[in-house]
């Protein structure tokens, strides 16, 4: 009777090697260039704009899709949340206090009616709608202060989900988009002079480039008058998030109360905001040579782009289209709510 030959166990598997940050990272950068190929091809197109959308694409191609869910995932949440920071803190060179000093009462009248009643009204109907997560709350930031850039913050202070960030993003960018063909078109159907369509624009627009792209249909005196009136509504940004920051914490506290004490709670004020601040400091004193501001520009521009294409590749639309119908509601709501009250407040101070 021959003898069977022992078996031999096969090796156990090791745990299996998570996947670093440089692929997200990498195609993050790819998206980054795509967008800006996109911007230097269709001018009107802001580079923002573009990487959320083609950050959505992403996540829809087959061909990338299953890397944008795998592999690239931790890259990308990276690129999301700490670029995003970096992004807001080069964003405050862009302002400095003489601009805001220098805006006038009526303009000033102009932003905090229009960002307190977008924000308080978008974030009531949000809940009211039964949105989920913190949608109402950065749906409403971002349309009242200064677009995806403001859901970012916002989402960082609150430690928002990831999706619900990439959900408000995406919404606010596609309304911000529209806005820049529609607004053009009403300017003499509405009876606005220039420097009121700038005013207007301003106001009621999410992101800078968007503001920009609207605005110089209307000649320069439009332009600068929008520039100034968006800068302020940037402005606002800073005690937004800390107040947000502060509730965020206040609520951790309450809860940990009844539960086990930690020993590290979340700052209250988040360090992207002081470092806004202070960057904004840095920008009145004047000392900033204007190459220097100019390359601050660029690698902002470049830093929020791919934060924004990795927010972009979060969103699942088939997951999205289980409350789609309540978030284009409150969408559309909202960018109807900011263009109404900021044209009658343009109206009411001119």
């Amino acid at each position: 009777m021959a003898l069977s030959r022992p078996r031999v166990a096969a090796p156990a598997a090791g745990p299996t090697r998570a996947a670093g940050p440089l692929p997200g990272l990498w195609l993050a950068t790819l998206g980054v260039a795509a967008a800006y190929l996109v911007h230097r091809l269709l001018p009107a197109v802001p580079m923002l704009t573009a990487a959320v959308v083609l950050g959505l694409l992403a996540a829809h191609l087959p061909s990338v899709r299953r890397l944008v869910r795998g592999a690239a995932r931790p890259g990308l949440s990276l690129a999301g949340r700490r670029l995003m920071r970096l992004g807001i803190v080069l964003l405050g060179l862009k302002l400095s206090l003489g601009d805001v000093l220098g805006i006038g009462w009526a303009a000033v009248a102009v932003v905090l009616t229009t960002v307190a009643a977008t924000f308080l009204g978008t974030w009531w109907l949000g809940r009211r709608i039964g949105l989920p997560g913190d949608q109402p709350l950065l749906v409403a930031a971002g349309y009242s202060i200064c677009g995806a850039s403001a859901v970012g913050a916002v989402g960082q202070a609150r430690d928002s989900d990831e999706r619900d960030a990439a959900t408000a993003a995406t919404l606010v960018t596609l309304c911000g988009t529209l806005a820049i063909v529609a607004l053009p078109l009403l300017q003499h159907p509405l009876g606005l002079a220039d420097e009121a369509f700038g005013r207007w624009v301003g106001a009621s627009v999410h992101d800078v480039g968007q503001v920009v792209a609207a605005a110089q249909t209307a000649g320069d005196a439009a332009l600068g008058e929008a520039v100034v009136v968006k800068l302020m509504r940037v402005a606002l940004l800073a005690p937004l998030v800390a107040a947000v920051a502060v509730a965020a914490r206040a609520r951790r506290t309450t809860a940990q109360a009844t539960t086990v004490p930690v020993a590290k709670r979340p700052p209250l004020v988040p360090l992207f905001v002081l470092g806004f601040l202070a960057a904004v400091a840095l920008r009145s004193t004047g000392v900033l040579p204007d190459a220097l501001l100019t390359a601050a520009h660029t690698v902002q521009e470049l830093l929020l782009a791919a934060a924004l294409f990795a927010l972009g590749s979060a969103v699942h639309l088939p997951t999205l289209s289980r409350t789609g119908a309540r978030v284009a509601a409150l969408g559309l709501t909202a960018w109807l709510l900011v263009a109404g009250v900021s044209l009658t407040a343009v109206h009411l101070v001119t």
